[in-house]
């Protein structure tokens, strides 16, 4: 072999192993709501996913495959979440790191069609049943998957608590009230946690309607103190739960008030200057003395800089669920390659899973092609606000059980 056709050789291999290395990448689609109805915990959320993958790429990607990923603001509206949608398929997204009930909801036959897996944001118990087992589900959702327990896990986890400490106070008939607009979020848990109340022996007030978008809600109190509710669950999020905490203190309602998962933080607790709020939780606080924290750190160090210096747990949320995604992303390359159809064949390898390095951050989780519910257990916290400080202590746990009839309800 002559000298010019060893240089031509060279650079030839030279040019495809550029080529391969170039193209050696996935496309994840990322939605927010930065802008929107949601955007007061959105803007927490958001960043832990986008930080997490800044992250991944930065130490070696997927195995040495990068993460390319586009993150949109849509604003919590469900036609911008679709034509996003169609549009980062048309350029071969792999898996998308989602957000709101109403458009995760929207896309459940467009994502199972197209083999691609969702991880949301939205935790509704309607994403939990991938093969339709239960003959109450509505629609199978085989490619949904989210880090926690669902809405209505958590929330039954909250009525177990109340019914609990009805008993401690020798409260002798608690009643429960949901309250929340009329949307797929709030909505979500609101049959589920009714039945779970009522078997729990509570009386179930109707329910109240109370606006996403924050407001005077003295009105909405006074029905709430007529109904004579000791435990209010708030299925609503940010300033809308600012504003009812805030207007049902002004009329004198004395209750208990429970919100789901993203109405209790400590931002939430300061702005309304909750003197308390029952809310669950599937991650420790940032701060807190875990192993897993560390890479936590690293990753807010490294990031955007948006979440700010103390995140809440909604950001931590957000970084187990990039984590998870890319564990499975790793199985896939290692089994076929990275595909939507193996992304989800990922997701049911390993049991009892917490994905390296996040370690007593993301709580052992179980998924398999017969239940998506990733995990059952419920830490319940109790947040106060006291002479301008927020304090936020945990003061149960819930270990739901795996009932059937709870399969996608």
């Amino acid at each position: 072999m002559s000298v010019k056709t060893t240089a031509l050789t060279l650079m030839a291999a030279t040019m495809l192993a550029g080529a391969a290395q170039a193209e050696d990448k996935v496309f994840v689609g990322h939605l927010v709501d930065y802008t929107g109805p949601t955007a007061f915990v959105g803007k927490s959320y958001g960043p832990g996913v986008s930080d997490a993958l800044k992250h991944i790429n930065a130490n070696g990607g997927i195995n040495g495959t990068a993460i390319e990923f586009e993150t949109v603001d849509y604003a919590y509206k469900v036609p911008e979440a679709i034509a996003n949608y169609k549009r980062w398929k048309d350029k071969g997204m792999v898996a998308m790191q989602g957000w709101g009930t109403g458009d995760t909801e929207a896309l459940i036959s467009f994502v199972a069609r197209d083999e691609v897996p969702v991880y949301s944001a939205s935790y509704s118990a309607h994403l939990t049943d991938p093969t339709g087992a239960n003959p109450s589900t509505k629609k199978p959702a085989p490619y949904n998957f989210f880090y926690g327990a669902s809405y209505s896990d958590s929330c039954r986890a909250l009525a177990k608590w109340a019914a609990d400490d009805a008993k401690t106070k020798g409260i002798k008939d608690p009643i429960f009230l949901h309250t929340g607009d009329n949307h797929p979020y709030p909505n979500a848990p609101k049959k589920a946690c009714a039945e779970y109340a009522a078997e729990l022996g509570m009386t179930v007030a109707n329910p109240v309607v109370v606006p996403l978008k924050p407001g005077d809600f003295k009105a909405q109190c006074l029905t709430i103190k007529e109904s004579g509710a000791q435990y209010v669950f708030m299925g609503n999020l940010g300033g809308s739960v600012v504003s009812l905490l805030k207007s049902c203190g002004t009329v004198g309602v004395e209750a208990n008030y429970m919100g789901n998962v993203w109405a209790g933080d400590y931002k939430t607790v300061e702005s309304s200057e909750a003197e308390k709020i029952i809310f669950p939780s599937s991650t420790p606080f940032y701060g807190q003395d875990v192993a897993g924290m560390k890479t936590v750190e690293a990753i807010l160090k490294g990031g955007s800089g948006e979440a700010g210096d103390k995140p809440t747990h909604h950001y931590i949320r957000g970084i187990c669920s990039a984590y998870y995604m890319k564990e499975a992303m790793e199985w896939a390359k290692a089994n076929g390659g990275i595909t939507g159809a193996n992304i989800k064949k990922g997701m049911y390898v390993k049991k009892d899973w917490v994905p390296a390095g996040l370690e007593g951050v993301c709580l052992p989780s179980n998924w398999s092609d017969k239940d998506h519910r990733g995990l059952m257990t419920v830490a319940i916290n109790q947040g106060s606000f006291d002479n301008g400080k927020v304090m936020i202590e945990r003061i149960a746990e819930s270990e739901l059980p795996r009932r059937d009839d709870w399969l996608g309800q």
